[in-house]
Formats: C-alpha cells, structure tokens, sequence
C-alpha cells in the first residue's frame, strides 16, 4: 500500500509551506539576502528563494523541460537575478490564485514530489536565517511519504529501518533530502549507506 496522502492533504501541505515562505520573507531583512545556505552551498538565501517563486512560475507558464535539473533550477536563480526579497514575496504572491486553481490537477505521486521540494527549501531558509523549524507538520507528513515511497522503490532493504528509526519528522526528511551525510544518518539510527546508495542519481545527494 502507498504510503502517500490523500491529494487534498497534499494540496493543503504545499498551500501551508507557500505561506511559511510568504511570512518568512516578509520579516527576513534585506540584508540577509546575501548570506549563505549551508544545506545549498552553491546558493544564497536570495537564490534559494528564487527557486521557490521560480518553481509555480514555470509551471503555470508550462516551462517542464528539464523539471528538476539543475539547469531548470538554475534558470530560475538567474530569471530572479537582482530582485530584493521583498520582490520575490510579491513574485510569490502573484502565482496564489492561477497556482491554487492549477494545483488540484496535477497528480501523484507529483503533487507530494512538489510539496517535498517547497518544505525543504524552506527549511534550508529558516536553517541558513537561524528560525526555528517544526519538528511535525502536515507539509512534513507529505514529503515523509514522498520520500518513504521513494527509498522503497530505489532501496528497498533500507525501506525497514528508515521507517522503524525513532528520529522526528524534521530529522528523517532532512536525512532523506541530502541534508545529512552517511554517518550523521548512522546517528539517528538510520542506515546511512544504504540511503545514499538508494539516493545515488537523484538531486537528493548527501554531503560527504
């Protein structure tokens, strides 16, 4: 059985990440637009913040070829290239209404994929700006699954024990992100290896 939610669940977790992020760059100050992202080195937190808007943006507008590579990413980095957070709040704001009616249509397991991407570069934000991160949530609920229903199909002999691990929410997506190396994995009780070997090809690769 699929341990992915309902989709109306889904749809609920990405509206719920997009105003964490709509609230967190209303009070983040322009001056923190330069600081750096530790969980996305190449990036800043202006960047990271750019794909967050770049992401409902190219949807709306269609631009799926290469959806996920870096070079899709990248794009939308460099199409945001000098815009103040203040800027990319009201770019953000601006996809509301056209996403929000877009987003029941697009279907799982895509729809929890997209919610997964958000809430980790949310947190990648709250990291990097030093703001507190929930530790259980519904966005987090939805990209556990994602990411659960994933390593079973890539790694299955690792699929026990990741969800057997006493971690919370916030550790186990982080670990399953590429958030976490092999052997901070191995200390929260998860099979460190064997999660980077079922990761291995996906934008999802631990640190060294």
């Amino acid at each position: 059985m699929s341990p992915l939610l309902p989709d109306d669940q889904v749809c609920a977790a990405y509206r719920q990440t997009r105003q964490s992020v709509l609230e967190l760059l209303e009070r983040t100050p322009e001056s923190s637009a330069t600081l750096g992202v530790p969980a996305c080195p190449d990036w800043t937190v202006q960047q990271t913040a750019s794909h967050l808007v770049g992401v409902p943006e190219d949807l709306l507008a269609g631009r799926m070829e290469g959806i996920t590579s870096d070079a899709w990413t990248n794009a939308q980095v460099q199409r945001h290239a000098g815009d103040s957070l203040e800027e990319l709040r009201a770019a953000l704001e601006a996809t509301v209404t056209p996403f929000d009616a877009m987003l029941p249509a697009i279907s799982s397991p895509s729809n929890s994929q997209l919610v997964m991407d958000a809430l980790t570069h949310s947190i990648d934000l709250r990291e990097a700006l030093g703001v507190e991160c929930e530790e259980s949530s519904l966005p987090l609920s939805v990209a556990k699954a994602w990411l659960l229903d994933l390593i079973e199909r890539r790694g299955p002999s690792a699929s026990a024990a990741v969800q057997s691990a006493e971690c919370s929410d916030l550790e186990l997506v982080r670990a399953l992100t590429g958030r976490r190396s092999a052997a901070q994995m191995d200390e929260l009780g998860l099979p460190g290896a064997q999660i980077v070997a079922a990761l291995a090809g996906t934008p999802l690769r631990p640190p060294a």
